[in-house]
């Protein structure tokens, strides 16, 4: 029997097998079409193919990285989840795939990457404390960069700022969206009856971080909580395909943990604080707060016993 290809992911947590929503479209994905994937979860990019994480490393030795590649190669693999859908209900699927994108993600990733208090105390603390040293001084405000990219493109938007207004404009957006699809959804257990397809796995993903990760701003999760039906979808897909300390299923992608990139939490901390000073000091340079001088400047000059006397004389 062939390998199986490989996944890499970031680890889980909350609750969540993986705290990317990329990475659970393609996890979710994965479950619902019995694809035999060797998932290896990370707490460091650059131990990912290609550096960058959702990616697939084929058998073929090919790196796929965005969700759609992934499900496009799976399906050709003859994983697909949406083998049953009728043609109407696979233009359907598409349809609120493109309306995910455009009222719902933006919404998410500005709730855990842009809002202030959500980003400084939740999301940028959990990637520093789960990356190995350095990457973690560094790379969360990198990669928040790159979100803020990717949300200004989704937007149309190059100078989009974080802003009350434009807050609250996501927030309809995406409230509207998941009125739609609690509509759509109804008293199913999956959007097209009892078995899962792409369209659940889109939207488990991006609704699983909102069902479970405790933002301090966090108006999505109120109403996706008053939203009984979209609620216990999220919870349903979670307690059958990625039960509690559930390491592997002999039915879906086997999964191991990248343990060893688990920093020491005391050993960060410490170098958290040391660096926290350094930057505090290189600031008060920069900014003249303190003034370094060569230490010639700093020795008084030297007084011979001559030059004492001679003081002395002159007072005198």
């Amino acid at each position: 029997m062939a390998a199986p290809d490989e996944l890499f992911c970031w680890e889980g947590d909350w609750g969540l097998p993986s705290v990317s929503t990329e990475c659970l479209v393609v996890l979710a994905y994965a479950q619902f079409a019995g694809a035999p994937l060797k998932v290896q979860k990370l707490s460091n990019p650059w131990r990912s193919p290609g550096g960058s994480i959702p990616a697939l490393r084929t058998t073929q030795k090919e790196i796929l990285s965005r969700p759609s590649d992934i499900i496009i190669h799976l399906r050709k693999q003859k994983y697909n989840a949406d083998y049953d859908l009728s043609a109407k209900e696979g233009a359907d699927s598409l349809a609120f795939i493109s309306l995910l994108e455009e009222k719902l993600v933006p919404a998410v990733l500005y709730a855990r990457w842009v809002e202030p208090k959500n980003y400084v105390e939740v999301t940028r603390r959990w990637y520093a404390e789960h990356m190995p040293f350095p990457l973690c001084l560094f790379l969360p405000g990198r990669m928040q960069r790159h979100q803020l990219d990717k949300l200004r493109l989704l937007r149309g938007d190059d100078s989009l700022e974080a802003n009350e207004e434009l807050e609250k404009e996501l927030f309809r957006d995406a409230v509207d969206c998941m009125n739609l699809l609690a509509q759509r959804l109804g008293q199913h257990k999956f959007f097209f009856g009892d078995s899962p397809s792409s369209l659940d796995a889109f939207v488990f993903g991006s609704l699983a971080p909102i069902f479970k990760c405790k933002l301090p701003n966090n108006k999505l999760q109120e109403h996706l909580k008053s939203l009984d039906n979209l609620s216990n979808f999220c919870a349903n897909i979670l307690l059958i395909y990625f039960p509690h300390n559930s390491s592997q299923r002999t039915s879906g992608p086997a999964e191991t943990k990248d343990h060893e990139h688990v920093p020491n939490k005391r050993r960060k901390q410490f170098l958290s604080l040391l660096v926290a000073l350094g930057a505090m000091l290189s600031y008060a340079v920069l900014s003249g707060m303190v003034a370094i001088q060569q230490r010639g400047a700093l020795e008084e000059p030297l007084h011979s016993h001559d030059d004492d006397d001679d003081d002395d004389d002159e007072v005198d």
